[in-house]
């Protein structure tokens, strides 16, 4: 079965056990968080420096912001993203599925220098992302129907759906397994005092709330995913925990060169400046964070525009500079820039 993997670091979760199945008297420290299980304070580091080695290779291509400013695809990016959120919740979808999904969205957008994108086009990319995220991760997928219910202004047959993924899937070269900021969730929250678990789970949806916020933001899109992270985490210490908050960032940002740290203060900023940390700004963002179900009105599919396949030319998202050898070149130059990463202190 390995030949059919995709030539990703895969990192292994370690079967969901309990904090007394950890063996004190064998000095073995336990970090246990929400289901996931590290063994030891070694397996955590291992796993928090896999995701910042990795995250680079799993960005948008360079250039991404002044793209999006280029085509003027700022809005139709911010609805579909926001399309992404509430159907995440509508559809009882994991995070991971959703930040997955914005990753593909945005990695694809960024490799397609067409400045003739059409509003079919970024809706159709956003249903096979979404598609293609939630096979990748969820145990039960919804239909390609169930995601075109609400909130979309064409309808896709399956075979267009299915022949855009296919596209989606060899721009990205099959790597699908992203490191996104929600990636970092656990791991940054994960040394939060156990004995304290209800804050440390509202700790854990805040930071996610600040997340959703970020990732609609087109102006945090060359963000590093670790960096939008630390910072939300930051925002999130300072509103819930803060007899803990100068501790447990010291703690976090040990695993941070210089310069990083220099760009979380940065983000940090920003977002508090950009009123990220206000639950207003992703309730309105969000078309309401907690999903709630349409009136019976607004269920109606009213002035639904329905594309047939033969009137889909998947050519106009084709990238005239062979994107697929550029994006594997680029993967390479991440990867040698992040060999020169601090590796972390013992702490």
């Amino acid at each position: 079965m390995e030949s059919l993997l995709c030539d990703e670091v895969w990192l292994s979760t370690i079967a969901p056990s309990t904090p007394d199945s950890c063996n004190s008297d064998n000095n073995v420290e336990c970090y246990y968080c929400f289901g996931s299980f590290y063994t030891t304070k070694e397996d955590f580091e291992q796993a928090l420096c896999s995701c910042l080695q990795e995250e680079l290779t799993y960005m948008p291509e360079h250039g991404y912001l002044e793209h999006l400013h280029s085509t003027k695809l700022f809005f139709a990016r911010f609805k579909a993203i926001q399309w992404l959120i509430k159907s995440r919740s509508r559809l009882n979808l994991s995070f991971v599925t959703l930040f997955n999904a914005a990753n593909y969205l945005d990695r694809f957008i960024s490799m397609n220098q067409s400045h003739g994108w059409k509003n079919w086009m970024v809706e159709l990319l956003s249903v096979a992302c979404l598609s293609v995220a939630s096979k990748f991760i969820e145990i039960s997928t919804p239909s390609l129907q169930e995601m075109q219910m609400e909130d979309l202004d064409h309808s896709f047959q399956s075979i267009t759906i299915q022949r855009m993924e296919l596209m989606l899937l060899q721009a990205l070269g099959w790597r699908l397994g992203s490191t996104t900021a929600y990636s970092y969730v656990e791991l940054l929250t994960i040394n939060i005092d156990p004995s304290r678990s209800h804050l440390r789970k509202d700790l854990v949806a805040r930071v996610t709330e600040l997340l959703l916020g970020a990732i609609l933001d087109c102006q945090s899109v060359e963000c590093r995913p670790s960096i939008a992270c630390a910072s939300a985490l930051w925002c999130g210490l300072q509103e819930l925990l803060p007899s803990k908050s100068d501790a447990h960032l010291a703690y976090v940002t040990g695993f941070f060169n210089q310069n990083q740290k220099d760009d979380i203060i940065k983000y940090h900023k920003y977002m508090m400046e950009a009123k990220l940390v206000n639950p207003l700004y992703n309730l309105v963002a969000c078309g309401n964070y907690n999903y709630c179900p349409s009136s019976p009105v607004t269920v109606l599919l009213t002035e639904r525009i329905d594309v047939h396949d033969s009137h889909v030319d998947l050519s106009l998202f084709k990238d005239p500079s062979g994107s697929n050898n550029n994006n594997l070149e680029s993967i390479k130059k991440r990867r040698k820039q992040m060999q020169g990463l601090q590796k972390p202190t013992s702490i």
